[in-house]
């Protein structure tokens, strides 16, 4: 190739090489610079390029640089096996370990992909039932406002977030209803984030993030401490629903109510438990999303009844996600070519998966972040595909009233 460019000239292409070299270092100058000045905004979300460089990689972070490779490895071990022989991790042992390890595998697993989240997806860590001619970002305040009409949050009202990522809807739920919102997540770098966005948008006397263990708040909070509870697409990490749910009963008032949506699998719409193209997609969504097993509908409604919940209303807010008025909620994972849904689309995130790995090639971004990168973009394609079989909804609408 050099021959071609430059014929036999080993002058040439030395001055090939040294441009090369040059090319790099300021690339890596420019990134570097880039990385120092990065700040965060809780009124927008992360550039497309120049804030990618901040991502496993910013002053805000609990890991450090050499710590990242160690934690996917640690993450990734939870689920040995996973997507090279399907059924390996459904087995009752390897579901069994992952629940034992519950705690450190959802705090590695959002160490690892908070950014990533919000870099693609903005502050709101979850998916929304949205209908033709609704933005994806209206589709999503839609879904949290819907949680605050059907749970009655008053400004008067205290209410607590379980598993609530890095803010996004109860600042959202705060601003719209005026309530005092109480944060909880296990991880404290979402911890750490959020709270500089409530101080940002001038609510931080209204509305905080505490770290803690959702399978402990009676060790966290007082009985009776809150009129309402909700919880979106966060108690699929539980390892046991029941001591979740009790936990969550305990910290209400008499009369309170609980909401919710769950990451479920679907067998009244075709999930066969049995079929090994179902197993695997389970599988993966569970391994790209620290999971120990993914419930079904009915064993959700089964752990709130034996929590100490009478259980008002349920259904899959998705119920219509074929029909001619919506829009899949799975489509924005293959986003739409506009500059805010282009790194959401299959060539946008390998776009992103590019980026990454320039950035740990010129030793930016941490050891580990490419895998990273890949685990997440395999897990969206196990989304889609069980969002178009029908045999999976990240929004399976629950509501329940403590007895």
């Amino acid at each position: 190739m050099l021959d071609t460019l430059f014929g036999n000239n080993p002058e040439s292409s030395g001055l090939l090489v040294v441009g090369s070299v040059a090319a790099l270092l300021g690339a890596h100058l420019v990134l570097s610079f880039i990385l120092r000045s990065f700040k965060r905004d809780g009124y927008k979300s992360f550039g497309f390029v120049s804030d990618a460089a901040s991502l496993l990689s910013n002053s805000d972070s609990v890991l450090g640089r050499n710590g990242v490779k160690a934690s996917v490895a640690n993450y990734e071990g939870l689920f040995s096996g996973a997507r090279n022989k399907v059924g390996t991790t459904s087995t009752e042992d390897s579901i069994k370990q992952r629940e034992k390890e519950y705690a450190t595998m959802v705090s590695s697993f959002y160490d690892l992909v908070t950014d990533f989240y919000e870099w693609g997806w903005g502050q709101s860590f979850h998916f929304a039932p949205r209908l033709k001619g609704e933005t994806f970002e209206e589709s999503i305040y839609r879904a949290e406002h819907y949680l605050a009409l059907r749970g009655n949050i008053q400004p008067t009202s205290k209410v607590l977030d379980v598993g609530c990522g890095v803010g996004g809807p109860m600042r959202n739920i705060q601003q719209f209803t005026g309530a005092d919102v109480t944060g909880v997540t296990i991880n404290q770098y979402q911890v750490n984030v959020g709270n500089q966005y409530c101080a940002q948008k001038g609510i931080d006397h209204k509305c905080r993030l505490t770290q803690g263990d959702f399978q402990k708040l009676p060790e966290k909070f007082e009985a009776g401490t809150f009129d309402v509870a909700y919880e979106i697409e966060a108690t699929c990490h539980s390892p046991d629903r029941k001591i979740c749910f009790s936990g969550i009963n305990h910290c209400l008032k008499k009369g309170g109510l609980f909401m919710g949506y769950e990451w479920v699998v679907l067998p009244e719409t075709g999930y066969d438990e049995n079929n090994p193209d179902h197993v695997r997609v389970k599988e993966g969504i569970e391994v790209g999303n620290g999971l120990p097993t993914l419930a079904t509908s009915q064993e959700v409604i089964h752990a709130l009844e034996e929590s100490g919940f009478e259980v008002l209303d349920a259904f899959d807010a998705n119920k219509n996600v074929h029909s001619d008025r919506e829009i899949p909620w799975y489509e924005t994972l293959r986003g739409s070519f506009t500059l805010s849904g282009f790194r959401m689309t299959h060539i946008g995130r390998l776009c992103t998966h590019c980026i990454v790995s320039t950035l740990e090639f010129l030793k930016i971004a941490p050891k580990g972040s490419v895998r990273v990168s890949a685990l997440l973009n395999a897990t969206a394609l196990d989304l889609v595909e069980g969002g178009k079989e029908e045999i999976f909804t990240p929004s399976y609408f629950f509501l329940a009233r403590k007895k």
